[in-house]
């Protein structure tokens, strides 16, 4: 598979490759994603599920679900957040990944914030 993107967990246990372009990065603000990350905001760019190919080392990809039809996807060796999809959602056929995670470079042209009134009040940075 030629991979348009590949990306991987910290410790290298979880890989993945996607064949299609990867569509708007969308940083989310809400608390689950803040608790998820460890962060202010968790940053992910969305692909048709058919387009991802992941390996992973037995048992390294866990999942969790966050609320009722989203689920969360990390690795169970280092922890890292690596995937959601929502699938009562608007995308149910579709998965987003944490760019966090990316290999290969990617440039989103379309950038957005999502559930800014759940902002880390610590956090001061501006939205575009």
């Amino acid at each position: 598979m030629d991979a348009v993107t590949q990306g991987s967990c910290l410790c290298g246990a979880i890989r993945y490759q996607v064949s299609t372009p990867l569509k708007a990065a969308t940083h989310c603000h809400c608390k689950k994603c803040q608790k998820g990350h460890g962060a202010a905001f968790a940053t992910y760019a969305s692909a048709p599920r058919s387009a991802v190919s992941i390996q992973a080392l037995p048992d390294a990809l866990k999942s969790y679900e966050s609320s009722p039809s989203v689920t969360r996807q990390f690795c169970a060796h280092c922890g890292s957040s690596l995937f959601w999809a929502d699938a009562n959602g608007l995308y149910p056929e579709w998965i987003s990944i944490a760019l966090g995670t990316l290999d290969t470079p990617f440039s989103p042209t379309i950038q957005k914030h999502s559930c800014i009134e759940s902002k880390a009040a610590w956090w001061g940075g501006a939205f575009k």
